[in-house]
């Protein structure tokens, strides 16, 4: 009720001493078995742990369409809603005299560099350069494939994927967080964004599903970037001629080029995560942030700046414009040639895409929680929501609207449009420069690629570890730290190695299905404390913790 204080003591057991001290068993023993499961049975029996992934995929999409696409459209309005209203907006996600604890630079680094950054390097050009050849307007006849025409329908669908409604998903958990953990002074954990609904039942079973749930779900969604980071990554490391070995015939990664990638990455992404956020982490989404700005600056000079600005203006407007219909639209198979082939390309592009950013809000929501205390909801949801978004869109115009630029208006035929995703960048880059020039930007973007894979692991690992140890942010136990790290290793591995990116998507898109109902729970039980406590503060009575 509004006239008295809210639950802020939330006790969740943990091991008190042994291997586990410091940890709730429950969660983290668990999860390691779901975890450990999923690898060997996706090692041991291959071909039927695709079937079944297979054909759960298909009943999911047909049957849980819809349920994603309504889900994410409530987290993006829920975010803007809670900034734009006076009352809520000037919240404060701490206490009164709470400051930040990083700079806007690192704080807006380490989350972009956590959120987002792998699948920039991917997918700036991969992204605009497919929905240039093929997308709803094309399906539907309005728009005709690789034609000027297609250009700004190409930017519309790039920036629904990758702009407010992704960053939304991270947003809402991080906000959720965030607000009880440093409001509330409950532990910074999956399970304290459902106190408003289940209260101290918390500390029990229900609690314990929660938090297991949102680390399947995080080692899936991580699992997921991490395999198009390795392909990518090897896709480098063959251009930059570093061993044959590491390619196949197809010049897809062989199984020894995917094993080489993971040991580098997770081995240094276990390091720094044991040194912890304010260390490793932090030090190379600095890098990493410095590294993207600089290959940014490459494209604005050496690129196609006046056809990617122009593609930002006009694409950003459109999909302004038509994100409210965006949000909520539904294609079913409706038996007819269009509407089948709507109701796939949704399948396979949004639908894919918002399983993705809810198996990677659990990761990154705790993530942008813990390095958020002191800032208001306002501020909160700029810099997490709008802020990246609009980083994304100039990435996607200027290094994408290069390689639509070269492909309508430069000659280059198919030469970029057939490579594979993960060689696109490399392949613009020697065509811009050539005569070996396209080499040394090569090894940056491999360099820049590995500080984003490593960011993106250690940061996971660090979280993972966080949820088992019931919300110590700073929990003991480093062979917990390189479990962690050599299962996620594992998890990237023997998907990517029985059935390819495809196997991790299929097991990413099912992992993220009971995570994204704990998430809607998450959104109504954010309304309904924050509602409470404005009642509260209008009433005299205590909204916030008031221990140091």
């Amino acid at each position: 009720m509004a006239k008295r204080p809210p639950l802020m003591d939330l006790s969740i057991p943990t091991a008190t001493s042994g291997f586990y001290s410091g940890f709730n068993k429950h969660v983290a023993i668990t999860s390691k078995v779901l975890v450990s499961a999923l690898i060997v049975w996706a090692v041991a029996l291959p071909e039927n742990a695709a079937k079944v992934l297979d054909l759960l995929n298909a009943v999911l999409l047909k049957d849980f369409a819809s349920w994603y696409i309504y889900a994410v459209a409530f987290f993006l309005v829920l975010c803007v809603g809670l900034a734009v209203l006076p009352a809520t907006g000037k919240m404060k996600l701490g206490r009164a005299d709470d400051v930040p604890e990083f700079s806007n630079f690192s704080w807006f680094s380490m989350m972009f560099g956590a959120g987002i950054g792998i699948g920039m390097l991917t997918f700036a050009t991969a992204e605009p350069m497919y929905h240039f050849a093929t997308n709803p307007n094309v399906i539907m006849g309005e728009a005709e494939g690789y034609a000027a025409n297609n250009v700004t329908p190409a930017y519309v669908w790039s920036f629904l994927h990758w702009g407010f409604s992704a960053w939304a998903c991270y947003a809402l958990v991080g906000l959720s967080l965030a607000y009880f953990a440093y409001r509330r002074n409950l532990p910074l954990t999956i399970r304290s964004g459902l106190t408003p609904i289940f209260g101290e039942r918390l500390s029990g079973w229900i609690g314990h599903a929660v938090d297991i749930i949102a680390v399947v779900a995080t080692i899936l969604g991580v699992a997921q970037t991490l395999g198009f980071g390795v392909e990518q990554f090897v896709s480098g490391f063959s251009r930059i001629g570093i061993g044959e070995w590491i390619t196949n015939d197809a010049g897809k990664p062989s199984a020894a080029g995917i094993i080489f990638a993971l040991v580098i990455i997770l081995g240094a992404s276990t390091m720094s995560a044991l040194s912890g956020v304010g260390k490793g982490i932090k030090w190379l989404s600095n890098i990493n942030m410095g590294l993207s700005f600089f290959l940014l600056a490459f494209f604005l000079i050496f690129g196609a700046p006046l056809f990617g600005l122009s593609a930002l203006a006009t694409g950003m407007m459109e999909y302004i414009l038509e994100l409210p219909k965006l949000l909520f639209t539904v294609w079913r198979a409706d038996g007819t040639e269009t509407g089948n082939a709507l109701n796939a390309w949704q399948g396979g592009w949004s639908v894919f895409y918002w399983a993705w950013w809810i198996a990677f809000a659990p990761f990154v929501g705790v993530f942008l929680a813990r390095i958020s205390k002191g800032r208001t909801i306002r501020e909160y949801v700029i810099g997490a929501v709008i802020v990246p978004s609009l980083m994304c869109f100039i990435w996607f115009t200027l290094v994408g609207g290069t390689a639509i630029d070269m492909t309508l208006n430069g000659g280059v035929g198919d030469a970029i449009s057939g490579a594979g995703q993960e060689s696109q960048l490399f392949v613009m880059l020697d065509l811009i420069l050539p005569n070996g020039f396209g080499w040394v930007m090569a090894v940056l973007v491999v360099v820049l690629l590995l500080t984003y894979l490593v960011t993106t692991a250690d940061s996971a690992i660090l979280i993972v570890n966080t949820i088992n140890a019931a919300g110590e942010e700073s929990p003991s136990g480093r062979i917990h730290i390189i479990f962690w790290g050599v299962a996620l290793s594992l998890v990237v591995g023997g998907l990517l190695l029985v059935g390819g990116l495809g196997a991790i998507k299929t097991a990413m898109v099912i992992g993220a299905l009971p995570f994204s109902f704990v998430m809607v729970l998450m959104g109504i039980a954010l309304i309904k404390a924050i509602v409470r406590d404005v009642i509260r503060e209008n009433n005299g009575v205590q909204s916030v913790h008031d221990e140091a």
